[in-house]
């Protein structure tokens, strides 16, 4: 291959249709064809040299002149972070942005805040990576008053799905409400922590990716980053690693 060989899931992500780890998954469910031919995981191409399909649909390479999109929704509760359309209650259709854009991670149904996207595959895998150990904060409500030993256990780290969480910065609020500041995105993670200690949580928001903040945005809705907010985003990215590998799930 020349240097100008690119994986295929980065093809897509760069084009914009979908971020490069449901690129894998799309390959893997046989829905993309290169040149007609059943694309494979790993598989390189050669941009602007062959045809990229999915679900029979042409995808395009992005052109230099196309500007990327980078918003921030205050997700509510109910609405699921797929972009799966045999979901009716998935995140793309709810958003109904002119524009394909792909989400950046998860946060569960049950919970609401902030939730980025964008069509710019670059930033994605950087700011989901869990090696790269980036902020997110969340405002937590659980079912009884905590105690300090509560809190302690919170910030030294917690037993669940056979590990041990990392340290978190645990800030109470009231005797039931906190914020929490996390480095990893573990499956439900503060649910499980807390259920672990003994509490449910019954009200969960993210508050904060890195440096974007949510602020005062109505739930429901969503607004651009700002040029500032990107450069800064990407200032913060710029050391980051960046290929998580093939999807697993």
């Amino acid at each position: 291959m020349t240097e100008q060989a690119m994986r295929l899931n980065r093809f897509l992500s760069d084009a914009g249709y979908c971020s490069r780890r449901e690129g894998d998954r799309l390959i893997e469910a046989g829905r993309v064809l290169v040149d007609g031919q059943l694309a494979t995981l790993g598989q390189k191409i050669l941009p602007g040299e062959v045809e990229v399909r999915v679900d029979g649909k042409l995808v395009a390479a992005r052109t230099a002149e196309e500007a990327y999109v980078y918003l921030a929704l205050n997700k509510p509760q109910g609405i699921t972070c797929t972009s799966d359309p045999r979901r009716r209650d998935n995140i793309i259709d709810y958003l109904n942005y002119p524009k394909r854009v792909f989400h950046i991670g998860r946060l569960d149904r049950d919970s609401e805040g902030l939730i980025l996207l964008t069509d710019d595959g670059s930033i994605v895998n950087k700011i989901l990576r869990a090696q790269n150990r980036h902020e997110k904060e969340y405002l937590v409500e659980v079912d009884k008053d905590y105690d300090q030993d509560f809190i302690q256990q919170m910030q030294q780290g917690v037993e669940i799905l056979g590990q041990t969480t990392l340290p978190t910065k645990l800030k109470p609020i009231s005797s039931r409400r906190f914020r929490l500041v996390l480095r990893q995105g573990l499956n439900r993670q503060i649910r499980r922590m807390c259920e672990a200690l003994g509490y449910q949580v019954i009200y969960l928001q993210r508050r904060r990716i890195m440096n974007i903040d949510l602020g005062s945005l109505p739930l429901g809705h969503c607004r651009e980053l700002t040029p500032k907010e990107v450069r800064d985003l990407k200032h913060l990215l710029k050391d980051s690693q960046s290929d998580p590998g093939p999807a697993k799930c």
